[in-house]
């Protein structure tokens, strides 16, 4: 039912982009599901997410351990990972 070669191989090529996209996925899944939140222990520009005001997202904070922004840690780390500003927090730190 293909008609040419060029074809078969933009057809197998779509395949293989929707197998592999398939499984960073899953893996990211999996790594998040193994991970928690940790408020307070980014430094600056390095944070995944919640920079709070004035920010997008992921790399957005503006300060080293800011207390609204936090980073993906390995799960039963984050309250043991010390800063400059202390420990890092399972919810958001209030300035």
């Amino acid at each position: 039912m293909l008609k040419t070669p060029l074809t078969a191989a933009a057809l197998a090529g779509s395949f293989a982009t929707a197998l592999a996209l398939a499984a960073t996925s899953a893996s990211a899944q999996t790594a998040q599901a193994n991970s928690e939140k940790c408020y307070g222990v980014s430094l600056a520009g390095k944070n995944d997410c919640a920079a709070g005001p004035g920010t997008t997202c992921a790399g957005t904070s503006k300060a080293d351990y800011q207390g609204n922004a936090w980073k993906y840690v390995p799960k039963g780390t984050c309250t043991t990972m010390q800063t400059p500003k202390g420990v890092g927090s399972l919810t958001a730190i209030k300035s």
